[in-house]
């Protein structure tokens, strides 16, 4: 006589959790919309950031702000200073200071071109998002140029052109199909 297996061979199906678009490096963790608007945005590098744990942890739920961020070159290291990470809502008292300097993580090439090029008057770096790169927190700088009140005027028009331009072009198509 056969015996009968009390449990089944076959293997239940696995959940699986959709990862978070922020943490899986399929959406910006912060964004500074500002920056293209208040500056010419020249040349664009890509840094690693030197964070604490609680900090990664607060920037994969979305309290990061690089509104008033800002880079600096100071003894051959680049910083970030007043990037605002908020605190991570399950830490305890260590938690991390909200606008702390941090440490900008480049090449020692880099860190030697971006400082002759600060130099030049009205240039500064700006960090323009915050985004996960295979796991790790990295900051788009921006080596930007301070616009006028009359730039971001002309800006402004410009923009409404081509707005103006593209419907124009889809009216008429749509005139076009009938």
């Amino acid at each position: 006589m056969t015996r009968q297996s009390s449990h089944s061979t076959e293997q239940a199906p696995q959940k699986t959790k959709p990862r978070d678009p922020v943490a899986a490096g399929g959406r910006d963790a912060a964004v500074n919309r500002p920056a293209s608007h208040n500056y010419f945005l020249l040349e664009k590098f890509e840094a690693g950031v030197a964070l604490r744990g609680t900090e990664v942890k607060s920037i994969r739920e979305g309290k990061a702000n690089l509104k008033d961020a800002y880079g600096i070159i100071s003894n051959g290291e680049a910083f970030l200073l007043n990037l605002h990470i908020g605190p991570y809502s399950h830490g305890n008292i260590s938690n991390h200071d909200a606008t702390r300097t941090r440490k900008l993580l480049l090449h020692r090439e880099e860190v030697r071109k971006l400082l002759v090029k600060t130099q030049i008057k009205g240039h500064t770096l700006i960090p323009t998002r915050l985004y996960f790169k295979n796991g790790k927190v990295k900051c788009e700088l921006a080596l930007a140029k301070g616009k006028q009140d009359w730039d971001k005027r002309e800006t402004e028009r410009a923009r409404e052109a081509d707005k103006e331009a593209r419907a124009a072009i889809a009216h008429s198509k749509g005139k076009m199909a009938r």
